[in-house]
């Protein structure tokens, strides 16, 4: 399957580059073998420029009514840097309500972290997910859309400390020129950039892990840089074809497990949402590799840290983690991991949840803590604040570290 092949491809993205250009639509699966291009030109006194290119993976064809559509396909939009120096490319995967734009450039128009990473010699690849942006919205396919409102992404996104509900808001200072409200102008590009997104979480990732695996295949063995929502698809690429992701950097995933949770500020600032499991396999919704296997997401027991174990004071959730004995989570222990919390985000109360989880389970996740680094005052965006480029700096250090 993958060995040999993508040995090779990744020798001659070294060697003379890879790019994915733009396919023409031909067939009923958009699998097609990677195109690779010439090495990038040169521009004015010889000076090298990047390249630039696009394509769909994992579409197919459908009847609707009396005519035919396609559903299933996601963008993937490419940089090549004139020379690259690693080996392995970036696949870089958006959160809920939004794009690949957000790591194109931040919303005050500095460059954003794909170029931080080409600059760095990594090619390096961005999607929209399936149903979502350029990769094409179809409710006659894909059923309801929901989108995320103003005070929504105030309230955990981009202006926690206005709203205090979480003991971490308070620290925010890093979204440009102020508190990121509608009259910010960093906030009003950001807002311009949200767009609606499948209303149902589990159909989600039915259709945006194949076409994550897709991309995988297509162009070889590559690194997952995940944000937010996109982390579900980062641990399920990761299960699925543990040989073809060198490493999972989760920038604030998707979680706490199992249960979501909502925030209302005060001594006891958060609660449980809901009774029903929002992630029924712990991370995510669609199944897992565990060992001993499940069979359905009933075997898997859940027990919530006892109330002695209440980190509250210092910001921290209750975490729900299997019962013991824990199954083990084989192939996620495979793939070098890390967690990547910002000190003034919502996930400041639980990412150590996420990474007690994978602990538990087998895997040995590395957990960063930006305010531990240095970096303070960074919400949940973390790709569009001011420091966006030193962020993107000690991640980029992290896969220089673990990635051979």
């Amino acid at each position: 399957m993958a060995g040999k092949g993508f040995a090779k491809g990744a020798a001659e993205r070294i060697a003379g580059g890879l790019l994915v250009g733009a396919l023409a639509v031909q067939g009923a699966i958009l699998a097609a073998a990677p195109v690779r291009a010439q090495a990038p030109a040169q521009g004015p006194a010889n000076e090298p420029i990047t390249r630039a290119g696009y394509t769909y993976v994992g579409g197919r064809y459908q009847k609707l009514g009396d005519k035919t559509v396609m559903v299933g396909q996601m963008f993937v939009q490419s940089r090549t840097p004139a020379k690259i120096t690693q080996p392995y490319p970036v696949v870089m995967v958006h959160g809920l309500a939004q794009t690949g734009v957000n790591f194109l450039a931040t919303a005050d128009g500095r460059p954003g972290w794909v170029q931080r990473f080409v600059e760095k010699g990594y090619q390096v690849y961005v999607v929209d997910q399936v149903g979502r942006g350029r990769s094409g919205t179809n409710p006659e396919v894909y059923g309801p859309y929901d989108r995320l409102g103003t005070r929504s992404l105030e309230k955990t996104y981009t202006a926690p400390e206005v709203y205090d509900l979480f003991p971490q808001a308070k620290l925010h200072t890093q979204w440009p020129g102020g508190p990121g409200v509608q009259g910010n102008a960093a906030f009003d590009q950001f807002f311009a950039s949200q767009v609606p997104f499948l209303a149902n979480g589990q159909q989600t990732e039915e259709l945006v892990d194949p076409a994550l695996v897709a991309l995988l295949e297509k162009i070889g063995p590559a690194i997952l840089l995940t944000h937010g929502q996109g982390a579900l698809f980062g641990w399920a690429a990761s299960d699925v074809r543990p040989d073809l992701v060198k490493a999972h950097v989760s920038v604030e995933p998707n979680g706490p497990p199992f249960f979501d949770v909502q925030f209302r500020g005060g001594k006891e600032f958060w609660e449980k949402s809901g009774d029903g499991r929002a992630r029924a396999y712990g991370l995510t919704r669609m199944p897992l590799t565990f060992d001993p296997p499940v069979k359905a997401p009933e075997d898997l027991v859940v027990a919530q840290q006892p109330k002695g174990a209440d980190k509250g004071a210092d910001g921290q959730i209750r975490c729900w983690l299997q019962a013991e004995p824990a199954r083990a989570l084989p192939n996620l222990a495979k793939v070098p991991a890390v967690v990547v919390t910002a000190e003034a985000s919502f996930h400041a109360t639980y990412d150590a949840c996420t990474v007690a989880f994978l602990t538990q389970a087998g895997a040995k996740p590395d957990a960063i803590r930006l305010a531990d680094r240095g970096l303070r005052g960074n919400g949940h965006m973390v790709m569009l604040e001011t420091n966006s480029d030193a962020v993107a700096d000690l991640v980029a250090g992290w896969i220089g570290s673990h990635v051979k």
